[in-house]
């Protein structure tokens, strides 16, 4: 049977990832009694006894974590933004390319990739490969997301009783172009540019549409769009 630890379970991510494991027969969740969670000595002790851990923190804490580890056999995958990019950390998304899939099964060290940025990537890093748009092409995306997203915090705020009007609409953030996932977007698609990113969070809990406008002029070969 696998063992799986989460580090980080009281979070969203970590409260979603654990709902779904306790309903499997075939895993045993390694679980930490509240006042010691988050005590490092006794996360390594469940980090290092586990097949599997979750890292389901923010960046440093996840950077703690994974230096916690002290053998060559526990698969880590960290939830955060810190090491998406960085080798040898797969990247986890193996319907990108055959390598990818390679890399995470193979792989110690898996990244999740954010959810913005899958979106984006999966509209395209397959463009850029089939050089059907050049890699220097500036893009743009425009990506409305729920909530939930957003962590307990933004969960309370828009559930709450007598919440601010203004959150009955759609709102608009990240416009100094500086969000966590341009660096992922621009690496793992391939595009030789950051795209001009419109992140946008609704008033609904969950679910995620990405659009990447091209002109067509960017279009190689005299594609043509079809509805």
């Amino acid at each position: 049977m696998i063992k799986v630890f989460i580090d980080g379970s009281n979070g969203t991510t970590g409260l979603r990832l654990r709902e779904r494991i306790e309903k499997r027969d075939d895993v045993e969740l390694i679980t930490l009694p509240d006042e010691i969670r988050k005590d490092p000595g006794a996360r390594a002790d469940a980090i290092n006894s586990s097949d599997v851990t979750f890292l389901c923190l923010p960046d440093d804490a996840a950077g703690e974590a994974v230096s916690l580890v002290k053998n060559d056999r526990t698969v880590v995958i960290d939830t955060s933004t810190a090491r998406r990019t960085l080798a040898p950390w797969a990247y986890g998304f193996p319907e990108l390319a055959p390598d990818f899939e390679d890399k995470i099964r193979a792989g110690k060290r898996i990244a999740v990739p954010g959810c913005h940025a899958s979106g984006f990537i999966a509209l395209a890093r397959p463009l850029v490969e089939a050089g059907i748009i050049a890699p220097d092409a500036p893009l743009n995306c425009f990506s409305l997301t729920g909530y939930s997203g957003g962590g307990k915090k933004m969960i309370k705020e828009y559930e709450s009783d007598g919440r601010p009007a203004e959150l009955d609409s759609p709102r608009v953030y990240g416009i100094g172009q500086t969000h966590k996932h341009l660096k992922e977007m621009k690496i793992i698609s391939g595009v030789t540019r950051e795209p001009v990113f419109i992140p946008v969070v609704s008033d609904f809990y969950s679910g995620m549409e990405v659009t990447v406008p091209l002109f067509a002029d960017q279009v190689r070969g005299g594609a043509e769009s079809k509805q």
